[in-house]
């Protein structure tokens, strides 16, 4: 024991800290550990040969040659991979819905080009990729629907004979009488609008190595993924292997942005074999199928209506959505992942009372549609967004007053919007007056009016919006998805040195758990955050583990910790206690040690856990505790979180590209753990917000050929093209989930593209432009420009 002063002072919490992230020094420094970086000795590599064909037969496959090639070891296709695994089944308890079977490589059919049908494999890569070009593969093609409308259409031809349509998933969303609404509206406002489609382009690429345990009949998985235990879970099935026999591991991982977030045919191949061949097996995708065979985003369009009254008041919206899902409802999300949140997030922050929203989502022969940053967001909030700067336009109301009038205001919180989903309470109208003021918007005002007069393409845009995060299990089981995504796990332990070890369910990609955890952690149990190690993206940790997505790690692993910690921390001081003899209500804690509130009596973490796993009979057995704990958190529905965003931008006259001159972000993102990290995902989020809204497009041709299956012809942002992003957090309101917080990953792609949308139409307002397909590239500007001239010939179109 010690009764020095300074041993004992109070530590400042460390939730609210700018704390440098910890996962840095490795991870700047190269020693990071990426699943490329694991080659064991005896590894095989897989190349696989992919279809070219988007719908076709497979009526014969010859792989004689490749054989031949000095280091080719196998070569498989699906008849090859018979009664070795089952298919993933993304099940739904949606009426109408049809799974579509996943299986390892095409059985029979191809359905869109890049899918895996051959897979070749050779003491290294290069040899495999070399033996792919002598692989034959003989193909009857079939006909197919590349647009989603074609392929929604009567008669259209089937990409799943099975299925028996192509619209595989149907629902509607309605309140009130829309229709009668619209009839006496005064003001009524409409569009087609289109998100195109999107695709990660996570710096890592994909990435899997399987290898098979003989003498455990045990199989390991490493795999670049953010859902290491749903991994585990449906291998476990399709592979009929207990789960204690697999064991799905995610080292760093280098960005998902939702890409990493469901199961690849590769995995299941990579298991497969692996067991197969009792060696270890791994795949590393190149850029090429990175862009053409990664799961895709978006690819929606929305034909809205918005009806108001003379006083800019919202009255009914109604909405016609149709997603192009590709050519597999992805597992374990579902097709429905994308095109129904866009449905049920249409109505937005707003109050409004009548709705129709039906979503529609169509197999075409394209890479499946998946997770990606925002989930259906993106697309609802332009959608929506665009419609209140129409109605504005026509009623001759500043956007910032007409959203001022209809958001949410705090004294109706909780608030059911009209497709059924609850804002618990965030600051709506917060985060438009924060961005407002920050970006001083009566200025901003009046340089564009300048600028226009001086003749230059000047425009502002707003969009509010807000989402569910920390989705809680009273949400995630309403699809009847064969997951469980509301809930999360930590395990907590005190070893014997005072170390403090935490197990998470969630993996992280980038978002810097590893810090904001610890120091959740390390303000509960009072230690120093440097004695706390965070593990996750390990489903052997805990019994039951998802991952990292929807903005929920910080909620419901945050919420997990809280819990364990505190259960930690009351057996600390039990202990602490008879070895003082203080009572435990006496006692605190504080970096590291314990000192009890009346003297300067005191012990460090260290020698309270020495006594209670060394100390033989210094605390009475009946009274030994160990300091562990393991506890779950639900926080049943979760919590909105929520912002406005305000970009100015320019047009050039001369190349109609887009520069974005000014950019605000104002958002609710609960208490906030680090800001530091807040900061960095919301400038990396507004970075691909940005690239959603002005450059980034996946095209598909006639043929259902990949046109932008490189970095030449997929343009992302870079560095150099970003404007400086003011940031004001808003705390007005906490939510009721433990510690306050709410999620904030995702809220940059949702806010940006809308926002830009808005500036670029408003500033091609003064020739009637408005703005319906993102991104909005000089191409479609200069096409738009070209539209307006030949309506209205004698207006000036240039500066």
């Amino acid at each position: 024991m010690t009764g020095a002063p300074d041993a004992v002072e109070l530590r400042p919490k460390l939730v609210g800290q700018r704390v440098r992230r910890t996962e840095d020094p490795r991870l700047l420094a190269g020693a990071g550990r990426y699943v490329d970086d694991l080659t064991p000795p005896g590894a095989l590599h897989v190349a696989i040969r992919r279809s070219d064909q988007p719908h076709a037969r497979i009526r014969g496959i010859g792989a004689t040659e490749a054989l031949a090639l000095p280091g080719v070891v196998a070569v498989f296709d699906a008849r090859d991979l018979e009664g070795m695994i089952r298919p993933a089944i993304p099940a739904s308890r949606m009426a109408g819905y049809h799974a579509t079977p996943i299986w390892p490589l095409a059985r029979g059919t191809v359905r869109y080009v890049g899918e895996p049908v051959v897979a070749v494999l050779a003491e290294s890569r290069y040899v495999a990729e070399d033996a792919l070009e002598l692989v034959a593969i003989d193909y009857e093609p079939l006909p197919f629907a590349i647009r989603a409308a074609d392929a929604a259409a009567d008669g259209a031809p089937l990409l799943h004979e099975d299925a028996g349509t192509n619209v595989i998933i149907a629902r509607e969303f309605a309140r009130g009488d829309v229709d009668a609404v619209f009839r006496d509206a005064p003001v009524i406002v409409g569009g087609r609008f289109r998100m195109t489609r999107k695709t990660a382009v996570a710096m890592e690429n994909r990435s899997y190595l399987a290898a098979w345990d003989r003498g455990r009949a045990a199989l390991t998985l490493h795999s670049s993924t953010n859902i290491p235990g749903i991994i585990r879970d449906v291998l476990a099935g399709c592979l009929e292997l207990p789960g204690n026999r697999l064991r799905v591991v995610a080292p760093d991982v280098g960005g998902s942005f939702g890409g990493k977030g469901s199961l690849y045919q590769e995995e299941m191949l990579v298991a497969a074999l692996a067991r197969r061949l009792e060696r270890p097996v791994k795949f590393t995708s190149d850029r090429l199928e990175d862009l053409s065979a990664t799961s895709q985003a978006f690819d929606e369009v929305i034909e809205a209506e918005l009806a108001l009254d003379a006083e800019g008041m919202l009255l009914g919206l109604r909405a016609e959505v149709t997603g192009d899902i590709g050519a597999y409802s992805i597992y374990p999300w579902t097709g429905a992942l994308e095109p129904v949140q866009v449905a049920s997030f249409l109505p937005g922050p707003y109050r409004l009372a009548h709705y129709r929203g039906r979503v529609r989502g169509v197999l075409t022969p394209k890479p499946p549609t998946g997770p990606y940053r925002g989930v259906g967001r993106p697309s609802s909030t332009f959608a929506m967004e665009r419609l209140i700067d129409m109605a504005a336009r026509k009623l001759g109301m500043d956007p910032m007053e007409i959203r001022r009038r209809n958001l949410v205001t705090a004294p109706e919180f909780p608030y059911r919007t009209a497709s059924g989903i609850v804002w618990d309470r965030s600051a709506f109208q917060e985060c438009l007056a924060a961005a407002c003021d920050h970006a001083d918007y009566p200025a901003l005002l009046r340089a564009r009016d300048a600028a226009r007069a001086a003749g230059r393409w000047v425009g502002i845009g707003l969009a509010s919006y807000a989402e569910l995060t920390g989705i809680g299990s009273r949400i995630s089981v309403a699809p009847g998805m064969p997951i469980n995504t509301g809930t999360e796990t930590a395990a907590i332990r005190i070893d014997a040195t005072g170390a403090v070890t935490a197990a998470f369910g969630i993996a992280s990609h980038g978002q810097g758990l590893e810090t904001t955890l610890a120091q959740v952690i390390a303000d509960e149990l009072g230690c120093r955050m440097e004695d706390v190690e965070v593990q996750h993206g390990d489903s052997a940790l805990l019994p039951a583990s998802s991952g990292t997505y929807a903005s929920r790690s910080a909620v419901l692993a945050g919420g997990a910790a809280t819990l364990s910690a505190r259960v930690v921390k009351a057996k600390l001081l039990r202990a602490a206690a008879h070895l003082m003899d203080v009572p435990a209500e006496a006692l605190e804690a504080s970096g590291g040690i314990i000192r009890a509130r009346s003297s300067n009596t005191s012990m460090s973490f260290q020698e309270v856990a020495q006594a209670v796993y060394a100390g033989m009979g210094r605390i009475p057995r009946e009274q030994r505790e160990e300091l562990t704990a393991s506890e779950t958190y639900d926080p049943y529905l979760g919590t909105a979180g929520s912002a406005t965003h305000l970009a100015m931008v320019e047009i050039d006259p001369g190349t109609y590209g887009v520069t974005v001159t000014r950019y605000v972000v104002a958002e609710d993102c609960g208490r906030i753990i680090n800001p530091l990290i807040v900061d960095g995902q919301v400038q990396g989020g507004v970075a691909q917000g940005i690239g959603a809204a002005l450059l980034e497009e996946v095209v598909h041709d006639d043929d259902g050929q990949c046109v932008t299956a490189s970095l030449a012809d997929y343009l992302v942002p870079i560095a150099t093209g970003m404007p400086e992003i003011g940031i004001v957090h808003v705390e007005a309101v906490l939510p009721a989930t433990l510690g306050g917080f709410r999620g904030m990953g995702e809220g940059g792609t949702i806010g940006a593209p809308a926002a830009i949308a808005n500036a670029v139409a408003d500033a091609l307002s003064p020739l009637g432009i408005e703005v319906d397909t993102l991104p909005v590239t000089p191409d479609r500007i200069f096409r738009m420009v070209e539209a307006a001239r030949l309506r209205n010939p004698g207006q000036r179109t240039g500066a």
